[in-house]
């Protein structure tokens, strides 16, 4: 009988990339919409990419099965 191969999560593939040392790279939230308000300086702090915490790492790697 042949196993089974677990599936990646579709959705997060899309959201969160893994970078060369094994960490999960994630985009910034607050960024689509109301835009008006925010200052420029915090809005271009918005298009940086960040690493995702220690506390959702697990969580996220574990839906990432191809990578």
């Amino acid at each position: 009988m042949a196993k089974n191969k677990m599936k990646s999560h579709r959705g997060a593939m899309k959201r969160f990339k893994i970078t060369g040392t094994g960490k999960v790279k994630r985009n910034k939230a607050y960024k689509s919409h109301i835009l008006t308000k925010k200052t420029p300086k915090r809005k271009r702090g918005l298009r940086q990419s960040t690493i995702l915490s220690k506390a959702d790492h697990k969580r996220i790697k574990s839906v990432l099965v191809g990578k």
